[in-house]
C-alpha cells in the first residue's frame, strides 16, 4: 500500500517535519493516491465479475455482485485515507 507525501514524523522526534515536496507535487500525489483506491477495485471487480459469469455461464450474476464488492472496496479504501489524513494535520 502506498502512503501519501505529507508531513512525516521522524523517529525519535517530537515535531513533525516536511516531507521537501512542493504544494502542487503533494496534491498531484494525493489526487493519483485517491485515484486508484477509486477505480481499481470498482474495474477489477467489474472484469473479475465477467470473468466468473463467463466461466460459469451466470450472466449477469457475478458481474453485478462483484461490481457491488469492488465498489464497496473503494468507499472502504477512501474513507481510510481521509481518516489518516485528518490524524497527521
Amino acid at each position: 500500500m502506498t502512503t501519501s507525501p505529507r508531513l512525516t514524523k521522524q523517529p525519535g522526534k517530537s515535531e513533525v517535519q516536511p516531507s521537501g515536496l512542493s504544494g502542487p507535487m503533494v496534491l498531484l500525489m494525493t489526487a493519483l493516491d485517491t485515484t486508484w483506491r477509486a477505480f481499481v477495485p470498482t474495474i477489477g471487480g467489474t472484469f473479475l465479475g465477467i470473468g466468473l459469469d463467463h466461466l460459469f455461464n451466470i450472466a449477469p450474476i457475478a458481474t453485478i455482485i462483484c461490481l457491488i464488492l469492488g465498489f464497496a472496496a473503494s468507499t472502504l479504501l477512501i474513507a481510510r485515507q481521509l481518516i489518516s489524513v485528518r490524524k497527521n494535520k
